[in-house]
């Protein structure tokens, strides 16, 4: 995919993680990596990420970072402004990988999907 900026955000022992840079490696895709537990995240980025797909997306509500936060905080991030402070405070509550095709995003691994966007 020549002249595209893409960029994988995830961590880099998450499984979903290593079979989507697995995937990419094997089909020759040229890629960043973004480890966003060790990197951090961006208010621009999360919110952009959150317009795009929706805290009902990128929100892990069946991890254990979910589940071991506060009733008040869950409550607060079914707000956008509540989602996006989780998102940057509590990296790991996002569903990963989210992958960053010029600038268009999918989140989570399918190899269904890469296929078509690659």
């Amino acid at each position: 995919m020549p002249d595209h900026t893409i960029t994988l955000y995830g961590i880099p022992n998450c499984d979903q993680v290593r079979k989507a840079r697995t995937w990419l490696a094997a089909h020759q895709v040229e890629y960043a990596f973004h480890d966003f537990k060790r990197e951090g995240l961006t208010a621009a980025l999360a919110g952009r990420w959150l317009a795009q797909a929706g805290a009902d997306t990128l929100i892990n509500r069946k991890g254990t970072t979910w589940r071991r936060l506060a009733d008040p905080r869950k409550l607060a991030a079914q707000e956008p402004g509540g989602a996006l402070s989780l998102m940057i405070a509590e990296t790991s509550v996002i569903k990963r990988p989210v992958l960053d095709v010029d600038g268009r995003i999918t989140v989570g691994f399918s190899e269904n999907i890469y296929e078509q966007i690659f």
